[in-house]
């Protein structure tokens, strides 16, 4: 099995450099420089030709590229599976440009880099339940996976999404070791982001696999990249992304449950613009 790749940014390549040891992955990036030299995929020169010779096609662009990347792949994009982790954009909208194809919806974080990440996936209408079982399988490599209703994939962002920031905001502000962290304190912590998780619609059950599965990778990463909280913590917040409108809560004083409403408000109104 063929697949192929558009994009190598962060995540891009965490799921390029997760899989090549057990598929094919060919790889396109519009800058060249981020994909020459790279050991153990197949670099591609086009998007045509990468969906013409791959069977997955996973779209890991940003969603101010998405209408040009689904207008270059066109007709060769028929009978593909199409694998989208791009924040924002529904599968409706792919289906809308391809036709009727088939698409899943991820939404993974940063610890899929390091292989524990969380990715929430969401069935697009072509898709069948092989094809969501396919993908499961796929991003297991990066982690654990979470199958959920589209219609919380918002939820999801502000939640899994946002999530290692959170960490980092929590440890940062209590001056923690991530190598010992008190467990009162971390104890605590969980407590209230899994109280936030259940207010925007996740069950206890859900919410609680999220938020353990969030935070250990978070610690995870930290501690294989020898990372500090700071650091992933810029990393991961963009410019006026749902990430940087939690953060705003907490740092002047609001609680975990208002920040991660307000991430998950953030998402619904860039979503709103992109679909």
């Amino acid at each position: 099995m063929k697949i192929g790749i558009i994009g190598y940014g962060n995540m891009g390549s965490a799921i390029a450099q997760q899989l090549k040891n057990n598929y094919d992955i060919l790889v396109f990036d519009k800058e060249r420089a981020k994909i020459d030299g790279l050991q153990g995929i197949i670099t591609i020169g086009s998007i045509t030709e990468l969906a013409g010779n791959a069977g997955i096609i996973i779209l890991a662009v940003k969603p101010q590229d998405f209408e040009d990347i689904l207008s270059e792949i066109g007709d060769a994009g028929k009978n593909k599976l199409f694998i989208s982790i791009a924040a924002g954009i529904s599968t409706s909208r792919i289906e809308e440009k391809l036709g009727p194809v088939r698409v899943i919806r991820v939404m993974p974080n940063i610890a899929a880099r390091v292989g524990e990440g969380m990715s929430c996936l969401a069935q697009g209408k072509f898709a069948s339940l092989d094809d969501l079982d396919l993908v499961e399988n796929l991003f297991d490599y990066l982690g654990e996976t979470l199958v959920i209703e589209e219609s919380m994939m918002n939820q999801a962002t502000a939640v899994s999404g946002s999530g290692p920031a959170y960490v980092c905001n929590f440890l940062e502000s209590g001056n923690l070791n991530p190598k010992n962290i008190p467990a009162e304190k971390k104890n605590v912590f969980l407590g209230d982001f899994q109280k936030a998780a259940q207010e925007i619609g996740f069950s206890a059950e859900d919410a609680k696999f999220l938020v353990n599965t969030t935070f250990n990778g978070t610690i995870s990463f930290l501690k294989r990249e020898s990372l500090s909280p700071s650091a992933l913590r810029k990393q991961v917040t963009s410019k006026a992304g749902t990430t940087e409108a939690a953060l705003e809560i907490l740092h002047r004083g609001g609680g975990l449950s208002e920040a991660v409403k307000r991430a998950a408000e953030r998402a619904g109104e860039l979503s709103s613009t992109r679909t």
